[in-house]
């Protein structure tokens, strides 16, 4: 497992982490010895950085690696939380004073005094852009309430207005081949500015396990069945914004192009870690199978796949079934 540097925080996290949103809520019922199964697993084969939040599961994700990190503290894990979601997405809601009562609350379900890292939880624009925030933000840095803050976003516009304020640690922002703006901009200016680039959704919700068909059902309290059209949240966080038929298409003509032995979801994870200016990749998982398969991609990262060509076959896909119904809109 590759590790690197977590911009100017002086930690090292691994090139692939873990993405809890579904030992949280959201994906259908994860028991919570498979939660539990899952942490362990992604630890055992070398993750090293968490990423949670205090809306997922309201609190269950958050509380779930508290209790495993009380038990497993060697090696040492990252963890990434994020605050704002559980408020009405209204600039007025972000103020020190909440942002002391969200990262209480974190704090206490991870069993820690200081929070490693705390991102923004794809806030307003115009939180993102207020010098005010991170005024805030550097507020309880200094009470030692967080150790350092990032910005998970939405769009390559909020990622760049982010990436300008100088104590910004990292930006979250959804990459993957069927979400290639990043790379245009974005990654460029956070290598630039020092800002390490958590790339989150990696497999587009599942459609890049190359597992689903156009027909694919899932449960009523997943995501994917109660916000397609962005009914809840922003529709690119459900399978990144693209219809289901077009993705599977999609992503079985990426599966093609892999020689055999590599899986799509494998080739994707290890294709996203090696773009220039990704910090880690967060996939997440819903048993330790999972975890372990995810975790297992950095090997393609220095043999196994030939990243160059698998990269042609991305921007070649994305270009002809995807960019004009994706690129505009984040």
């Amino acid at each position: 497992m590759q590790h690197r540097p977590l911009a100017r925080t002086g930690r090292q996290v691994s090139a692939i982490g873990l993405g809890t949103w579904q030992i949280g809520g959201g994906w259908g019922d994860v028991a919570e010895a498979d939660a539990l199964a899952v942490l362990k697993a992604s630890v055992d084969a070398g993750v090293t950085v968490f990423d949670t939040a205090d809306v997922y599961g309201d609190g269950r994700s958050e509380a779930l690696i508290g209790r495993f990190l009380n038990q497993h503290t060697q090696p040492p894990v990252t963890v990434a939380t994020k605050m704002g979601r559980r408020a009405d997405q209204t600039p007025e809601n972000y103020t020190l004073e909440n942002f002391r009562t969200w990262t209480a609350r974190s704090r206490e379900h991870l069993g820690v005094d200081t929070l490693d890292l705390v991102q923004l939880h794809c806030p307003p624009s115009a939180v993102i852009e207020d010098d005010a925030t991170y005024d805030a933000l550097d507020a309880l840095v200094a009470d030692g309430m967080i150790a350092a803050y990032g910005v998970s976003v939405e769009t390559c516009a909020q990622a760049l207005a982010a990436i300008e304020h100088p104590n910004v640690s990292n930006v979250q922002i959804i990459l993957n081949p069927f979400r290639l703006k990043p790379l245009e901009e974005v990654l460029p200016a956070a290598q630039a500015a020092g800002v390490a680039v958590f790339a989150r959704v990696p497999l587009a919700s599942g459609l890049l396990s190359g597992r689903y068909t156009a027909s694919t059902t899932f449960a009523e309290d997943d995501h994917r069945t109660f916000n397609r059209h962005g009914e809840a949240f922003d529709r690119g966080e459900t399978f990144s914004g693209v219809e289901l038929g077009v993705g599977v298409s999609a992503a079985a003509e990426l599966a093609e192009s892999l020689p055999e032995g590599v899986t799509l979801p494998a080739a994707t994870l290890a294709w996203i870690a090696s773009r220039p200016g990704v910090t880690t990749v967060i996939p997440g998982a819903r048993d330790a199978v999972q975890a372990r398969a995810n975790a297992a991609a950095a090997d393609l990262l220095t043999e196994g796949l030939d990243l160059d060509a698998f990269d042609a076959a991305v921007r070649e896909v994305y270009d002809r079934r995807l960019r004009d119904s994706v690129h505009p809109h984040w």
